[in-house]
C-alpha cells in the first residue's frame, strides 16, 4: 500500500472507529434493556469526546486523521491539505461511517429488537434538532463546525507533549457538545451524519420507521460551511 493509499484507508478506519464508538454510547443511553439506558446526555458528550481522542490515536500513525470532511475542506482552503485529496478523503470517511454504524447494529442487535422509539433507533445513527427550524439548524451547525475547524487550527500552533494532542482534540469535542451541542445534537461532521444515515437506511431494523432524509442535508451543509468559514478567518490572521 502506498503513502497516498495508506491515508485514504486511515481516513476510512479511523472514521469507523470514530463511529462505531460515538454512536456506540448514543445506543447504550438510548436503547432499552441497555446497562446504561437512561444514562443522558452528559454521558453521550463524554463518550463522543472519548470517541474521537481513540479513533485519532488509532488512525493518527498512518495519515492526518481529519474524519471529518468539513476539516479536511477547511485544511485545503488554508493550503494545509492537497485539494486531490479532498474527494478520496470524502468517501473514505463516509463509507467509514456506514461501517462504523453497521457494527453499532452488530452489537446492540437484541436491544434493537426490545426498542420500538423509532426516534431512540434513528437517533442512535444520525443527529436530529430539538426544534426543527432548518436556517436555526444550519447556523448551529455551522457555529459549532467554525469552532471544531478554528480550535484544530489554532492547536497547530501549539505545542503539546508528545501524543497529548488527540487528547486536546477530544476535549475540544466534549465542549462543543455541553455547550452547543443541545439544538441539533452537534453532527458537526457530514460523514458522521451521512454515513450512518445511510445504514439507518440500509439494514434491516425492527421498528426503525422514516430516515428523515428531509432534515440529511443540514449535518452535511451546516459544518460544510462552518469550516469553510473557519479557514476563511484563519487566513486573515498575520503569522
Amino acid at each position: 500500500m502506498d503513502a497516498t493509499s495508506l491515508q485514504i484507508f486511515s481516513e476510512f478506519l479511523g472514521t469507523l472507529i470514530l463511529v462505531l464508538l460515538g454512536d456506540g454510547v448514543v445506543a447504550a443511553v438510548s436503547l432499552n434493556k441497555s446497562k446504561a439506558q437512561g444514562a443522558g446526555w452528559v454521558a453521550v458528550t463524554l463518550g463522543w469526546g472519548a470517541a474521537v481522542t481513540i479513533a485519532v490515536y488509532i488512525s493518527g500513525f498512518m495519515g492526518p486523521a481529519h474524519l471529518n470532511p468539513a476539516v479536511t475542506l477547511g485544511l485545503a482552503i488554508v493550503g494545509d491539505f492537497s485539494w486531490n485529496l479532498v474527494a478520496p478523503f470524502f468517501i473514505a470517511q463516509v463509507l467509514g461511517g456506514i461501517v462504523g454504524a453497521i457494527l453499532v447494529w452488530i452489537t446492540y442487535l437484541p436491544h434493537f429488537e426490545a426498542t420500538k422509539d423509532e426516534a431512540a433507533i434513528l437517533g442512535t445513527f444520525a443527529t436530529g434538532p430539538a426544534i426543527r427550524n432548518y436556517t436555526s439548524n444550519v447556523v448551529t451547525e455551522a457555529i459549532g463546525t467554525f469552532v471544531l475547524v478554528f480550535g484544530l487550527l489554532a492547536f497547530g500552533q501549539n505545542t503539546f507533549a508528545d501524543g497529548f494532542n488527540p487528547v486536546v482534540v477530544g476535549i475540544l469535542i466534549l465542549s462543543l457538545g455541553l455547550s452547543l451541542g443541545g439544538p441539533t445534537g452537534y453532527a458537526i461532521n457530514p460523514a458522521r451524519d451521512l454515513g450512518p444515515r445511510i445504514a439507518h437506511q440500509m439494514l434491516p431494523i425492527k421498528n426503525k420507521g422514516e430516515s428523515d432524509w428531509s432534515y440529511s442535508w443540514v449535518p452535511v451543509v451546516g459544518p460544510l460551511v462552518g469550516g469553510a468559514l473557519a479557514a476563511a478567518v484563519w487566513m486573515m490572521i498575520p503569522l
